[in-house]
């Protein structure tokens, strides 16, 4: 049973209360939050619930009523759920380096990196251990708490041999007590176990749009492979790091429905990396509009409502983003960046213009956190339970 009061003019004690029990479905906890049924549900009403409880049953129409909302309310609802779970001025830095660069044979619109095009990255073979390792360290004096790898790879096979360089990497990294963070292409089980014996903290494996746009911006993958590998992973007790690009030409609704998919995972997300496209000659998506600040807020606010205790990550395209507009980023629930003049071959913040934004905001740097990821059994358990919930049988047909 759960009692919700709301402000009521015409009541003497100025409050009116619901009562309902927690076993109602979906939409009727939400009808239970609004006392006018007849209306659609604003972000008001959704955040209620989402205020107190960490949901995996949202549908599409919820997380587009609350991607529609004004700004201002999106504003004021992401800020006030980012502080029921999160210290507001804790930002986490990150560091994105690029250990294997180019000649992928993946064909992703929007990457560079692809052989595909005719771009300025040039192909190179895997860092050695040197370069590797000494630019973890300067992360870390720096300021970063976490230490990507990025490979331009489509996935791990035939590989052996630079796998186990890498594996020896996340090790030598993870002692410098730094989270390490890896994304090389798609990973099987027996990967996924092997990265998390080295230590690795999280994985990388962005949906980048819907799975109803999704062809239009990569064929050489499918959306079920990227499914697949994100649960490889955690099935193997790594932490997840998934979120998608804006800007690719998708629509609205694609923005919502990649936000569901997230959002539907048995375990959300541990970090949403929310980026917005970075043009780069050569690429088909060269000529595309750049987001606004305000299509950015949108996503960063929905993310934080609907995955509270994900880190949503400001990630590429930050760049073109005054401090002010940065800092609306952080208001409406973004608590991380990536920090470093590159992220993987795309121009960045550096680490000096980051630090006076700190400075300026009163941000303060979040601490590496060490206690994510979870047992493979521990996954394994709620995947039983939420097969056996009425309502996420429900909703996995929605999908």
């Amino acid at each position: 049973m759960r009692i919700i009061r709301f402000f009521n003019p015409n009541n003497k004690n100025g409050l009116f209360t619901f009562i309902r029990p927690y076993s109602a479905t979906p939409v009727n906890r939400l009808a239970a939050v609004s006392h006018d049924t007849t209306k659609p549900l604003s972000v008001a009403d959704i955040s209620i619930y989402a205020d107190g409880h960490v949901r995996n049953d949202w549908t599409k129409q919820e997380i587009k009523s609350i991607y529609e909302s004004p700004i201002m309310s999106l504003l004021y609802y992401g800020a006030k759920i980012h502080r029921r779970y999160h210290d507001p001025l804790a930002v986490q830095q990150c560091t994105l380096l690029s250990i294997k660069t180019g000649g992928c044979s993946e064909d992703c619109a929007y990457c560079p990196q692809s052989s595909k095009y005719k771009t300025p990255v040039k192909a190179t073979k895997l860092l050695d251990s040197d370069n590797v390792l000494t630019a973890a360290r300067n992360a870390k004096k720096a300021g970063s708490t976490r230490f990507c790898m990025g490979a331009a790879w489509r996935d791990l096979n035939g590989r052996k041999s630079n796998f186990n360089k890498i594996l020896e990497y996340v090790k030598e990294i993870r002692a410098m007590d730094m989270e390490v963070c890896c994304t090389l292409g798609m990973l099987n089980e027996a990967q996924a176990k092997a990265l998390k014996d080295a230590g690795l903290t999280a994985y990388n494996h962005n949906l980048d749009t819907s799975r109803e746009f999704y062809s239009k911006i990569i064929t050489t993958r499918t959306y079920d492979e990227r499914l697949q590998t994100i649960s490889n992973v955690q099935d193997a007790g790594i932490s997840v790091c998934s979120g998608g690009i804006i800007g690719l030409g998708e629509t609205p609704e694609d923005r919502v429905n990649m936000l569901h998919t997230l959002a539907t995972f048995v375990l959300h997300p541990e970090s949403v990396p929310i980026n917005a496209l970075v043009q780069v000659e050569g690429t088909p998506l060269e000529k595309q509009e750049p987001v606004s600040i305000w299509e950015m807020i949108r996503m960063i606010a929905t993310a934080r409502i609907i995955m509270p205790k994900s880190m949503i990550r400001l990630s590429a395209g930050r760049i073109r983003f005054s401090l002010p507009e940065q800092a609306l980023c952080f208001h409406a629930g973004a608590n991380s960046i990536f920090t470093g003049d590159k992220l993987l071959t795309t121009d960045n913040n550096d680490f000096d213009s980051d630090q006076e934004m700190f400075k300026t905001l009163g941000l303060t740097p979040k601490a590496a956190n060490f206690n994510q990821g979870s047992s493979p059994m521990i996954n394994k358990t709620l995947e039983s339970s939420s097969l056996n919930n009425d309502d996420n049988k429900h909703h996995q047909n929605e999908l």
